[in-house]
């Protein structure tokens, strides 16, 4: 059994919501990455989704973007975010921790450290989930597979203009929980139409029989704990890292922590 899925399981035997936050690995500097994801932590947050920086990110809207590009200016690829998820397990062996991002650092870190290294070496670091944004399904079983055989979950994305057959293509490699795009359009942008969300998770439910989380457009206590009420799980990120960024200089971690807690007492009210 994964991490993530121990996780989930715990969580559901207490009537409790997964509470997920983004953070890009790093933003707004490496050096600040582990602080942030140790004060997520205490902030009540269940699983960290932690951003590989792309230089080209379909799916992000300008918030993740800039953030990802800063990260790039500091030289973070992933080897380097494999090296903090190592150096917060020297501390936390619990939190999961989902890489998120793009083909293009994958296939490119095989390229140049050997064929399965990616699995290999996040599996050495006890990652416990990956995210790939531009990984279709029906091209990932050896891949989810090889993921599996580590402990390690292949998380992938649904949107309101999934179709049942890509909903079924999901649930034949999905493991961990699948995440619910609830906007149209890339992170941070519109107004999230929760009487929408409360609608589409049952359609969902007839296909996955994981945990359904839902993200994108999740700003504050109010909409997480209306989300949560139909969910698994509530994912936030956009609003997190705008937090992160407008904190006074040395108090980032300390504002993403009250975020987190702000947010955890909703969920758990």
């Amino acid at each position: 059994m994964s991490r993530i899925t121990s996780t989930m399981n715990t969580l559901k035997s207490q009537g409790r919501k997964a509470l997920i936050p983004y953070l890009m690995a790093g933003f707004p500097d490496p050096s600040h990455t582990l602080s942030l994801m140790q004060a997520l932590v205490q902030g009540g947050a269940d699983i960290i989704e932690l951003g590989v920086p792309f230089s080209d990110p379909m799916a992000d809207g300008p918030v993740i973007q800039k953030a990802g590009e800063a990260a790039l200016r500091h030289g973070v690829g992933m080897g380097e975010v494999l090296a903090m998820v190592r150096e917060f397990r020297a501390s936390d062996k619990v939190t999961p921790i989902v890489l998120m991002g793009y083909a293009n650092p994958v296939e490119n870190y095989n390229h140049k450290h050997g064929v399965d290294s990616f699995v290999r070496d996040s599996a050495a670091a006890s990652v416990d989930g990956v995210l790939v944004v531009d990984y279709p399904p029906e091209e990932c079983v050896d891949f989810a597979s090889a993921l599996r055989a580590h402990h390690m979950d292949l998380i992938f994305l649904l949107a309101p203009t999934s179709t049942d057959k890509r909903m079924q293509q999901v649930a034949d490699v999905a493991s961990g929980y699948v995440y619910y795009v609830s906007l149209k359009g890339v992170t941070g942008s519109g107004a999230l139409d929760t009487d929408e969300v409360e609608a589409m998770l049952p359609r969902i439910r007839k296909y996955m029989h994981i945990p359904v989380g839902v993200g994108f457009g999740i700003r504050d206590a109010v909409t997480a704990q209306t989300i949560g009420k139909v969910a698994d799980a509530v994912v936030i990120g956009s609003k997190l890292l705008q937090l992160i960024e407008a904190a006074p200089a040395g108090k980032a971690a300390e504002e993403a922590r009250l975020f987190m807690h702000g947010i955890r007492q909703a969920l758990d009210a």
